[in-house]
């Protein structure tokens, strides 16, 4: 036997002896906020990771809407079992920094020998306020929305309206919902416009309301103070209260999302408020000829930005940290986000993804997938603050009081400010 066939047993030999090198599992946690098949879609991109390297096995585990997704990760990780990896409503990453959930994402930038502004930059400007907390990397954005005015286009050629003229103002707006409800005696057979009022919608929503009344939601640089006392805030609720008792262009009490969408698709109502993530869904299931537009100003165009970001918890082992860390450059790659945008209508956060030829040939074909990116020049960080699910529902009881005719808008702050602004020592 020659010298070098002794070598290739002998390497052979050692090959066999040497164990494989252990695979890292970990949990991703995500969210469905919206409709569409989107659990089955996330399933099938995890597998599909799962399947292009040996290194890291990912389970997906869907955890339901964002707020169920933030309770559901804390618990996790109070129990010694923190996910490495969570999609994570934008707006929560305040939060989880203050209360010690989450990691910041700058040591493994480092490792990588990257630098936060150079990794940032192919993400669209709007979106690194919400990304960050203090100048820290948080999170890395990967679905994005803003909130879009879709309009059903036979109604409007019914009542008058012209179509490729949208209302642009609060006052255009209720001037076409006026022409579009249609009433029979007393009853409504259908509503000139409508908007979710379930929990978190409703609170993205009167956001995007106040910014385009000329306000700010919160302290966008201290996570202790919001702005829901102001005349800009007023103002926006007592809009929606003319809206639904003055006009009565929009129904009374709380609807939800699928709701909203029901009655857009059945014909019930003409305008409608929605997330552009539902925009896929909306296309799908829409018999009738639609368009979206800008959401309509009263003094400025503002817009929420809404959505999700990847998130890593603390708690984790080393080992861990790497795993989801590569998993999460994976995931929010411009070839996976541009295709999660088109599955989903969610706008890609990434700007090279519009470069690929698939993309391109989307636009072509949708271009309504084209107005939320046409807002991001006036998008503003989404309300992000220290407990900001139980702040933000202080705002939205008193939305859905009035909404059920139990208020009056003169009322609805002084709830919250009785016990924040107002809350003075003995």
């Amino acid at each position: 036997m020659s010298a070098i066939s002794r070598l290739a047993i002998g390497a052979l030999a050692l090959s066999f002896a040497l164990p494989a090198a252990a695979q890292t599992k970990i949990d991703f946690f995500f969210p469905v906020p919206v409709e569409g098949k989107l659990a089955r879609e996330m399933t099938r991109l995890v597998k599909s990771y799962n399947e292009s390297q040996k290194e890291v096995e990912v389970t997906a585990v869907y955890t339901g809407g964002y707020d169920d997704t933030k309770l559901k990760a804390q618990a996790a990780a109070k129990a010694g079992k923190p996910p490495a990896v969570v999609l994570m409503s934008a707006n929560f990453n305040v939060d989880l920094k203050l209360s010690g959930d989450i990691q910041s994402l700058e040591p493994m930038l480092k490792a990588d020998g990257a630098t936060r502004d150079a990794f940032l930059a192919d993400f669209w400007p709007a979106l690194h306020a919400n990304a960050m907390v203090e100048g820290e990397l948080y999170s890395v954005p990967f679905h994005n929305s803003t909130p879009l005015l879709y309009y059903n286009v036979d109604h409007f050629k019914e009542a008058g309206l012209d179509p490729a003229k949208p209302p642009r103002t609060w006052a255009e707006l209720a001037d076409a919902a006026k022409k579009l409800t249609k009433r029979d005696g007393d009853k409504v057979e259908r509503y000139g416009f409508t908007m979710p009022a379930g929990y978190d919608y409703l609170g993205w929503l009167m956001e995007a309301l106040t910014l385009s009344n000329g306000g700010r939601y919160f302290n966008e640089e201290y996570g202790g103070e919001v702005y829901y006392d102001t005349a800009s805030m007023l103002g926006a609720a007592r809009f929606l209260e003319d809206l639904i008792f003055k006009h009565k262009v929009m129904a009374q009490g709380v609807v939800e999302a699928g709701g909203v969408s029901t009655s857009f698709f059945a014909g019930k109502a003409s305008m409608m408020l929605l997330s552009t993530g539902s925009l896929s869904f909306i296309r799908e299931n829409m018999k009738a000829p639609y368009e979206v537009a800008f959401v309509p100003k009263n003094v400025r165009n503002a817009v929420p930005i809404g959505g999700a970001s990847l998130v890593m918890f603390n708690g984790q082992s080393e080992d861990s940290k790497k795993a989801g860390w590569k998993f999460i450059k994976w995931l929010s790659s411009a070839d996976t986000l541009g295709g999660w945008s088109r599955f989903t209508g969610y706008f890609s956060p990434r700007k090279s993804a519009y470069d690929t030829a698939e993309m391109k040939a989307f636009i072509a074909k949708n271009p309504d997938a084209k107005v939320a990116l046409e807002q991001l020049p006036y998008a503003k960080p989404w309300f992000a603050t220290y407990q900001t699910v139980a702040v933000r529902k202080a705002l939205e009881d008193e939305i859905q009081a009035m909404m059920n005719g139990k208020k009056k808008a003169d009322e609805l702050m002084r709830p919250y400010v009785e016990q924040t602004a107002l809350k003075l020592p003995q």
